[in-house]
């Protein structure tokens, strides 16, 4: 049994990961570069949650052997030979450096880019990354020559290198304590606010309504980058050099400004040479990414505002029956989807009623069981 609950468990999480994947993401439509890096970086994560207890119970079994046992003792089946977990964990540390400072940044850069081709996003990436790196490099290089000019520092590459791995793991940890001391106080909070429903149903209409500005600001800002597109989309026609330029930033926009732009386009009349009013293939970039931008923005907005809609939606329906006589919960707009098991036979409108009844019991016994 050496080494097979390691081995078990390496497996068991990469299928979670590879699961995981599938339930929020879809094969078909994306990259397989994207796909690779999000698995990875899902495994990694998942792994070191899981492989850590089985870490430590080999370090507590190895120093109670040797303290309180002269004896030799038996091999716990979760017992790992030595010299594996200083290899697993250098792969998993550096593995996860390079997804973290090159390969992610890299990726997001490249899907945000404008370009028309491989090479032309592969350049823009490398450029937006160089500029963004250049800063740090620039102040660790100057760090490094205030070391270097000063007698009293002698650095070896290998002190270095415990620099640099000692400054990234401070950022690191940094963001683990923000982030954490952020969630251990608006978690409890935000199940203590759950059994407060007018609390709840007032401050969700603070965020529609400050939502629904930026729902605003994100179609018109579409609106101006179609029109943008409708022009240079009838500027140049079908057998200009530049058009499947144009057919590319045409079909990331939505389908029904697709469409309005194919029934006005009369792709017949040929182009002029002589003309110099065409865009040039350095403003066509710039405005696909614009529309990249603008579509994204457009789609994270909207599914907002369904979500909000829909919380808004059942905090009414919450105090509509709060004072309502009858024992079951009524919705004011039912589900066209058809109903599961779960919502036939175990959570019934009777059961709903009483649940929103008591909310504070609800939340407070929900808290427990998460923490």
């Amino acid at each position: 049994m050496s080494g097979a609950a390691l081995g078990i468990e390496i497996v068991v999480v990469f299928f979670l990961a590879l699961f995981l994947l599938h339930r929020y993401g879809d094969f078909r439509k994306q990259q397989r570069m994207v796909l690779f890096g999000t698995l990875l970086a899902w495994y990694l994560c998942f792994l070191i949650v899981f492989i850590l207890p089985l870490d430590v119970s080999t370090v507590n079994n190895a120093l109670l052997t040797r303290r309180r046992f002269p004896k030799p003792c038996y091999k716990p089946w979760s017992y790992i030979p030595n010299g594996i977990m200083p290899v697993f964990w250098r792969v998993v540390y550096w593995t996860s450096q390079c997804l973290t400072w090159l390969l992610l940044p890299f990726m997001q850069s490249y899907a945000r880019s404008g370009g028309f081709s491989i090479t032309g996003k592969i350049k823009t990436a490398l450029i937006e990354n160089a500029i963004y790196y250049g800063t740090y490099l620039l102040i660790f290089g100057s760090l490094l020559i205030y070391v270097a000019v000063s007698p009293q520092w002698h650095l070896s590459w290998y002190e270095l290198q415990t620099i640099g791995i000692t400054a990234a793991n401070t950022w690191g940890l940094f963001l683990l304590v923000l982030l954490l001391g952020y969630g251990l106080v608006e978690i409890p909070r935000s199940y203590w606010n759950a059994s407060r429903h007018g609390h709840m149903l007032i401050k969700t209409y603070f965020k529609a309504s400050k939502l629904m500005t930026e729902k605003a600001d994100a179609e018109e800002n579409l609106e101006d980058v179609m029109e943008e597109v409708r022009k240079v989309s009838e500027s140049i026609k079908y057998n200009h050099p530049l058009r499947k330029c144009v057919d590319t930033i045409l079909r990331k926009c939505p389908v029904d400004y697709q469409e309005k732009m194919g029934r006005n386009m009369d792709d017949y009349e040929d182009f002029d040479d002589k003309q110099n009013t065409y865009p040039s293939e350095k403003s066509l970039v710039k405005l696909h990414k614009q529309v990249i931008y603008a579509v994204q923005r457009h789609n994270r907005t909207r599914v907002q505002w369904q979500i909000l809609l829909q919380q808004a939606i059942h905090l009414e329906d919450v105090a509509k029956n709060e004072t309502s006589s009858t024992h079951q919960f009524v919705h004011s707009f039912p589900s066209s989807e058809p109903t599961g098991w779960f919502s036939r036979y175990i959570y019934t409108p009777t059961v709903g009623k009483f649940c929103n009844r008591n909310t504070f019991y609800l939340s407070l016994t929900t808290f427990a069981i998460t923490t």
